[in-house]
């Protein structure tokens, strides 16, 4: 079957998509698929009940554990713009029910639509599976040639940071969410590693969980890295400043001592299994081992030391 409709639930497979260069194929998106910023004009198929904009990590998590507490649903599928959309695909995922839409969407999606698509899902746990999911997306789109000169340029990528790391690993410990705290699970951990650091807490392929402060104590991280879930740094740093900064036991850390915590743009680098989980990986390399790795370029606002 050609496909020439597609719809995507998926921000890491709507970035793919503009990587293969067929988004004319694109007929629906959803709210979070905000890059490349063209895509932002794409109809919307998928959108949230939670306004994470106006709502603090606290109220965010209360309200998402609510949601889920009764079985509702925390994004809600756009009828109409999906009929027009007519797609011939649609691309989910089964990783995390908070995180993009899941498995309850495609379901109403079959439900409403009169032709059946095919269904796709991407459920990488770490970054061989993502770059295999460049692989077999292109395989379906039939993309093969392009889908591997991007995998082949991304494992080069991943090489040279490799070929670099040498000596000791300083103790890393990713924190996915602020307020409570989340371990960073999924491809995280593995991406610590590659940049030369010896993560904490967490393992590779494991779902976030949330950490007590006690965690965090014991572990004695050399240098802390907040990646809150689909929060960019600015948003991450005012954050910080109204939860952490003036928090006693977060500042009789070593980390915090040493003025060793960072904050990243999680939500283009670390929150999604995209191909730019590999620029994530460049980032960490550049907070761990700033020294061997001045010359890498990563993106503007990528990354920025808080204390």
């Amino acid at each position: 079957m050609e496909i020439k409709r597609i719809v995507s639930f998926l921000p890491s497979a709507t970035e793919l998509i503009y990587e293969f260069g067929i988004q004319d194929k694109l007929h629906g998106v959803t709210h979070e698929c905000k890059y490349p910023e063209e895509v932002i004009s794409k109809p919307q198929v998928i959108n949230t009940v939670i306004d994470s904009e106006k709502l603090s990590s606290n109220e965010i998590n209360t309200q998402t554990c609510k949601l889920l507490n009764e079985g509702k649903d925390i994004f809600v599928l756009n009828e109409k713009n999906l009929v027009d959309a007519e797609p011939d695909l649609i691309i989910s995922q089964e990783t995390c029910e908070v995180c993009a839409a899941y498995t309850n969407q495609v379901s109403k999606a079959l439900q409403i639509l009169e032709k059946k698509p095919i269904i796709h899902s991407m459920d990488p746990h770490n970054i061989s599976e993502i770059i295999d999911s460049v692989i077999r997306l292109g395989d379906i789109l039939e993309e093969n040639s392009r889908a591997k000169q991007i995998s082949d340029s991304l494992k080069d990528r991943i090489q040279k940071i490799k070929n670099k790391i040498e000596g000791s690993r300083p103790k890393i410990l990713a924190i996915e969410w602020i307020e409570p705290f989340f371990t960073a699970g999924h491809w995280v951990p593995e991406m610590i590693q590659i940049a030369g650091g010896e993560n904490l807490v967490s393992k590779t392929g494991e779902h976030s969980r949330r950490m007590s402060f006690d965690e965090i104590s014991k572990s004695d991280p050399d240098i802390i890295i907040l990646m809150p879930c689909g929060f960019d740094t600015n948003r991450t740093i005012s954050e910080y400043k109204k939860i952490l900064e003036n928090n006693e036991k977060w500042n009789s850390l070593k980390a915090v001592k040493n003025q060793s915590v960072y904050a990243v743009d999680a939500n283009s680098f670390f929150s999604k299994p995209s191909i730019r989980t590999i620029e994530g990986i460049e980032i960490l390399a550049k907070i761990i081992h700033p020294k061997e790795f001045e010359d890498i370029v990563v993106s503007k606002n990528s990354f920025c030391k808080i204390k």
